[in-house]
């Protein structure tokens, strides 16, 4: 903290120089001591293709050099290194500016102040701290000095340059003859001059053309023509503001076209980034967003990269290539990629080319971790082409925004793994609620009468006994479907019912399910109604008549002694139907959407029986759908229930 209770920020400036290092590592020890947050910026000039390879090399190096030290890194685009520095230290909230000083002073009095007095002029407010640089430092900037611009001219800017200035002279020529003045004539030559500066790299040709346009000039309109000589002393000071006119327009329109330039690539950038965001929001498991983190990358880069994502056990699985050109493809990576892939997954570090570990490596790996967990690691193949620093800010945040999806989809994952774990405990919990409820009722009856069969055996008529023995009979029954139901309820819950399928006939189905039904049904009026067809389904017959019995037994149970209840087959298209219909109470319109559902007794009356847990027309459902049809409840006309179960139906083929 400082004097005003404000959090202490250090920012220091990162540079290609040999001494850098030094720097940082003094903004290091300053944070440090003061528990002050360390920011390392670095302005990227609009020339920077133009910096050497070792350069590039040395930037690199210093920039990773501020990230072991604990700086977050920023790059920012511009020219204006001094006031670039100055606005971000104002808008972020520095305190303490920490630079290196460069050994070159001015030269003369209209040459610019040092980096680091405009520094410390444009951000009066804040404390400069200022370290030397070495002496091999100075040399090296001598020697960056008078390097000369690499953009050589070439043909085709020659070409291009010498044309337009032809037609300058050529329209200079006809405005002439036309009686425009001379200041007309200028101005044709100096926009000759502006658009060389914009259609050429090489700023030669703005100088060349602002010469040669004065030479033209002289040459062909000022008295004597056609030399070099003048009458008039004013056309000295005439061909001096051309001059300057034209090399200014010149320098202003290459600045203008380098920003352009570099303002598209970084638009291009950000926009990739921005772009990633919402695609990784979008991604719905984690294959989705780790495969649209390698194809941004890809458009960032134009560079190969290689997925080595993490397994379900915690291991580091095989890589995965993405092709810049031809898109995917399960192509393996070499052993040294994995080897080094395994290596940054388990130190949670980057590594590859021009890093710290594996520096021959011809690709830079990358962790995708967030709080301690990896994700696995993506590997960008270089090809022994260095990443720009910008470029590599925004590579380390696609891969922050991918741990952040991925850390969100986990988090997910868990979330409704935990909540799925709720809902069967809650199931649980239900379950042997109700079977603790319900089941005390058959067996208090059932040995209620037992005993009352060993306790007056002999003072019970024969009636008597033979109904005791009917309401132990039934009672009985029903636990029997009762358990029944909860072992094929528990079995397809854990997908462990094996379908035995075998073509069947559905009219031998529904006899033999009659045949095992409630032998209650017998006080009610049942019609087997079916077509001439032959409805032939692959089913496993044990488990479809479980189903038509507790559709047979649901209406016995719930409709009047002396019900009417029919049972009809038919071919619905490839479909083959049985409907059950009673002419009953029916079923409240409330109750309807719930009676398929596990547990749903409506009111402690269920839909399955008079008493029960709301297992029946569950397991049917389950079943039927096992077998891909559907089952289906609609009310029957005047009164009553109607269940529909359709199956596919088999064809059948008679050979003649």
């Amino acid at each position: 903290m400082d004097k005003s209770g404000q959090s202490e920020h250090i920012l220091v400036c990162v540079s290609p120089s040999p001494s850098n290092p030094k720097v940082v590592a003094a903004a290091a020890r300053m944070a440090a001591a003061f528990h002050a947050s360390l920011t390392a910026i670095y302005v990227k000039p609009t020339n920077y293709e133009t910096l050497l390879e070792a350069d590039r090399t040395r930037l690199q190096n210093n920039i990773r050099f501020a990230e072991q030290c604990g700086a977050s890194v920023t790059t920012i685009v511009g020219d204006d290194v001094p006031g670039q520095v100055a606005e971000y230290a104002h808008i972020s909230g520095t305190t303490k500016i920490v630079v290196g000083r460069s050994g070159i002073r001015r030269r003369h009095f209209w040459s610019k102040p040092p980096l680091t007095e405009q520094i410390i002029l444009n951000a009066p407010d804040v404390d400069v701290y200022i370290i030397p640089d070495s002496a091999a430092d100075l040399q090296q900037q001598k020697e960056a000095s008078r390097m000369a611009d690499p953009m050589r001219p070439t043909w085709k800017e020659s070409f291009y340059t010498l044309l337009l200035l032809m037609a300058a002279t050529i329209i200079g020529l006809i405005f002439t003859r036309f009686g425009f003045s001379e200041a007309n004539i200028i101005t044709i030559f100096i926009l000759g001059v502006l658009i060389i500066s914009v259609i050429t790299v090489s700023p030669v040709y703005s100088v060349v053309g602002s010469l040669l346009s004065v030479l033209l000039f002289n040459w062909f309109f000022i008295e004597p023509k056609f030399s070099f000589h003048t009458y008039e002393t004013e056309y000295a000071v005439t061909f001096a503001v051309m001059l300057a006119s034209s090399l200014i327009t010149g320098t202003l329109a290459n600045r203008m076209k380098l920003n352009a330039r570099h303002s598209a690539r970084e638009a291009f950038r950000t926009k990739v980034l921005l772009d990633t965001n919402q695609l990784l929001q979008k991604a719905e498991c984690p294959e989705e967003a780790v495969e649209t983190t390698a194809h941004q990358i890809i458009t960032l880069l134009s560079r190969d990269v290689v997925i080595f994502p993490r397994t379900e056990a915690g291991a580091l699985g095989a890589g995965m290539t993405f092709r810049a050109a031809y898109g995917a493809e399960d192509s393996v990576p070499d052993e040294n990629e994995e080897k080094i892939a395994r290596w940054v997954f388990e130190n949670q570090r980057s590594a590859g080319y021009r890093l710290d570990r594996f520096e021959g490596a011809a690709a830079q790996y990358h962790a995708i971790c967030l709080n301690g967990y990896c994700y696995g690691v993506i590997a960008i193949r270089l090809d022994r082409a260095p990443l720009e620093p910008y470029e590599n800010s925004i590579v380390v945040s696609i891969l922050g925004e991918c741990a952040l999806a991925l850390e969100n989809l986990r988090n997910a994952a868990e979330k409704e793994q935990a909540d799925l774990m709720v809902r069967k405990e809650q199931l649980r919990s239900n379950l042997l609620r109700s079977i603790s409820h319900d089941i005390r009722t058959p067996l208090t009856s059932i040995s209620g009468n037992a005993s009352n069969l060993l306790s007056h055996y002999g003072q019970l008529d024969d009636e008597t006994r033979r109904q005791i023995f009917s309401d132990i009979y039934d009672d009985a029954e029903w636990l029997i479907d009762l358990v029944e139901n909860l072992l094929s309820i528990s079995r397809i819950e854990n997908g462990q019912m094996d379908l035995h399928l075998s073509s069947e006939v559905m009219g031998d189905v529904i006899d033999e399910a009659l045949k095992h039904a409630d032998r209650n049904a017998a006080r009610h009026c049942i019609a087997v109604r079916a077509t001439d067809d032959i409805l032939l389904v692959d089913m496993d017959a044990r488990l479809i008549m479980q189903v038509l019995i507790n559709l047979i037994n649901n209406a016995v149970k719930n409709t009047p002694e002396g019900s009417h209840i029919s049972i009809e087959s038919r071919r619905a298209g490839s479909e083959a139907e049985v409907i059950v219909r009673d002419d009953g109470p029916g079923i409240p319109d409330d109750v309807k959407p719930h009676v398929f559902e596990m547990f749903y007794t409506g009111q402690n009356k269920v839909a399955d029986g008079r008493r029960g847990l709301g297992l029946g027309l569950a397991l049917c459902k389950a079943i039927v759908e096992s077998h891909g049809g559907r089952i289906s409840l609609t009310d029957s006309v005047p009164t009553g229930c109607c269940f529909t179960v359709s199956l596919p139906m088999k064809e059948v083929q008679v050979d003649e």
